[in-house]
């Protein structure tokens, strides 16, 4: 278990630790000189019934309320220390409100100096500490009057506290590993040593972990937890790291830096938070309100962005941005605390929900949908929540970093989810959802199908918008080739239609087609004829077969590169396969229209047609006169493979076509 004490300057704090384990917590020669604490101090004791107890003392003083911060972070019971001729004093108030916002729920109270009081005013001390606990966590804690010069009621502590040790036990060591820093200093023969309070996991020696936010890599070379030498350090435990690695200096680690298992290393500097103002705060919360933030042992400024329509009060709560002047390390469900930009008082403080806010629509009524179920306490019940609130998926692997959750919890988690990629996929989705969005997905198809027997299907962004439910687009894609998988669906390109689809011309329709399909498909499938030229060869008329060959491209067998200029969808994807060959024999995967052109020999001006028509549909990216591949858009006009290309290959497919030109 750990201790840490709290209460105003001068009221005994550091005496007090030193009556209960014997160590004296002022280190440094100013503390020594001027008689009070400025830095954190630590101490440790086994107790007699076996109860490994350590202690951290925080200075007092108002100048030094960002030092007690950085102690408070981690402590499982507070020692709220009142003296007993002073009584209850600003810092007093004031560490107990931080106390709260920190989430401390129990502790107790210790009235020092009580050799210098007698029982009246004793009793006048415990009841004005029992106005100051009312309506706090800590109300009801039990009072105990001593005195670490006579040792009076020293003993009592004692028991006390060795007693609360056993009730709480150890903390859990599931999750990941967290170690927030507090110290960071060299020792000779071992090097860089770290200490800290453990937040979550464990970790053992011969460990690699990762120093966040600076992402430094490093080995745990020796482990002390508790002030003994150890093999593991885990949840609860306070714990000096010998820490090796390239990089590993004292000057490379500070206060307020994270020691974490490598998976967790995903530093953030805007962050969606819950925040309660203090009712003794002087004036409301306004938008971009600068603060000082605290985490952990962490001290960064900040601005509050609100995320309501009007000032937070002072006594009020609410939702809150946090956009942070250089990243931290954190976990959702983390506390913090934030102070005045003069660090003359504590503001308010809450708890983070969201690591990745967005910059953009953060209030939207998705938004404040998504906050809301990340409020929820822990986070099977938030990712519960998530799942029922737009776009109704979530990134499990993203999730369980953000909230340090271990394999084991990550895959229980995963029981209650559908997986997308199915079984492996990061992507999760309340099952009941799942269910709803594959209905409509085939219920839209077999309508758009009804209505539109003579279209191949339907587009696969078109669809996606059709939904109730709207995925991204790379994970709606992911959805749709895993019901193709099933074989519920049948994907081309970027149509989509149902297995049984099939369209087909009318009979006078088909026989003019054959016609017309060997000059799209065949030698001069590079530089077709135009629609006036079908038009002569077949006697139909110009406008019918204008008509003829747009119903053909409304059911995906052409494209209207031009006007009035159809190429076969397998050809089209044939060029791309070409273009892909182009781009792979040089060095930036650039082309021009002349690479084109001399690889088709279908002249410039078609090729510059083609390449203006996959600059409009994202297959290529132009830049001057050059272009380049898009990866994500390579599929859109399916694959070569088809019956119209049952044929000897052309020369542009030949790799050796170049030469063979030279030598003719």
């Amino acid at each position: 278990m750990i201790v840490g004490t709290a209460g105003h300057i001068d009221h005994g704090k550091s005496a007090l630790v030193r009556a209960l384990t014997g160590v004296d917590t002022d280190r440094l020669k100013e503390e020594k000189a001027r008689g009070i604490s400025i830095d954190l101090g630590f101490a440790y004791r086994t107790f007699p019934n076996g109860a490994r107890i350590g202690f951290i003392d925080v200075p007092g003083h108002e100048r030094f309320i960002h030092t007690m911060l950085a102690g408070a972070g981690g402590i499982d019971f507070a020692l709220l220390v009142v003296a007993a001729d002073d009584g209850v004093m600003p810092q007093t108030r004031e560490h107990l409100a931080i106390l709260q916002l920190l989430g401390v729920r129990r502790g107790l109270v210790a009235i020092t100096k009580a050799d210098l009081a007698d029982d009246e005013r004793l009793l006048a001390v415990e009841i004005e500490i029992e106005a100051l606990l009312a309506g706090t966590a800590l109300e009801g804690a039990e009072v105990l009057p001593v005195s670490s010069l006579t040792g009076q009621g020293v003993d009592v502590l004692e028991q006390r506290l060795a007693q609360v040790s056993r009730e709480i036990g150890r903390r859990s060591a599931s999750g990941r590993f967290r170690m927030t820093v507090d110290r960071s200093f060299i020792i000779s023969g071992a090097g860089t040593v770290v200490t800290g309070t453990v937040l979550s996991g464990a970790v053992g020696i011969g460990d690699m972990v990762t120093v966040s936010p600076g992402g430094l890599p490093a080995r745990v070379r020796s482990i002390h937890a508790q002030n003994e030498k150890a093999e593991r350090g885990q949840a609860g435990d306070r714990c000096a790291l010998n820490l090796v690695g390239e990089g590993i200096e004292r000057d490379a680690i500070s206060r307020g830096d994270m020691v974490l298992d490598p998976a967790l290393h995903a530093p953030t500097a805007r962050i969606d938070a819950e925040l309660g103002v203090l009712a003794t705060e002087t004036q409301p919360i306004g938008q971009w309100f600068p603060v000082h933030l605290h985490h952990a042992a962490s001290e960064v400024p900040a601005r509050i962005v609100l995320l309501s329509d009007e000032p937070l009060q002072p006594g009020q709560g609410g939702v809150v941005q946090l956009v942070l002047e250089r990243p931290i390390a954190a976990v959702g469900g983390d506390r913090f605390v934030v102070r005045d930009t003069s660090a003359q008082r504590t503001i308010g403080g809450g708890r983070f929900l969201d690591l990745r806010a967005p910059a953009r629509r953060r209030r939207s009524p998705e938004r404040r949908a998504q906050l809301a179920a990340l409020a929820a306490p822990e986070p099977a019940a938030a990712l519960s929540a998530l799942l029922e609130a737009p776009p109704f998926l979530v990134d499990l692997d993203r999730f369980a970093r953000d909230h340090a959750l271990g394999e084991a919890e990550t895959d229980k988690l995963s029981e209650s989810v559908i997986r997308i990629p199915p079984g492996t996929g990061a992507i999760a989705m309340a099952p009941v959802r799942w269910l709803r969005l594959r209905q409509h997905i085939l219920a839209d198809l077999h309508s758009y199908h009804a209505e539109n027997p003579d279209h191949p299907g339907i587009g696969l962004e078109r669809l996606r918008m059709m939904g109730e439910i709207r995925p991204p687009a790379p994970v709606f894609r992911l959805i749709l080739q895993g019901l193709q998988r099933q074989g519920e669906i049948s994907l081309d390109g970027a149509w989509v239609r149902l297995p049984g689809h099939v369209v087909r011309f009318a009979a006078t329709d088909e026989k003019i087609w054959n016609e017309i399909r060997p000059h799209l498909t065949g030698t001069e499938r590079f530089r077709p004829p135009r629609t006036r030229d079908f038009a002569a060869m077949t006697g139909l008329g110009e406008q019918d077969t204008r008509e003829l060959l747009k119903k053909a491209s409304r059911m995906g067998l052409v494209h209207e590169v031009a006007h009035d200029s159809f190429f076969a969808r397998s050809v089209l994807a044939e060029i791309v396969e070409t273009l892909r060959d182009i781009a792979s024999h040089t060095p930036k995967g650039e082309f021009t229209a002349a690479d084109l052109r001399d690889r088709l020999e279908n002249g410039r001006k078609v090729s510059i047609e083609i390449l203006e028509f996959l600059d409009r549909h994202g297959v290529t990216i132009r830049r001057g006169d050059l272009r380049r591949l898009n990866p994500h858009r390579l599929d859109l006009f399916g694959t070569r493979a088809s019956e119209d290309q049952k044929r000897e290959p052309s020369p542009a497919e030949r790799p050796d076509f170049k030469l063979e030109r030279q030598h003719s």
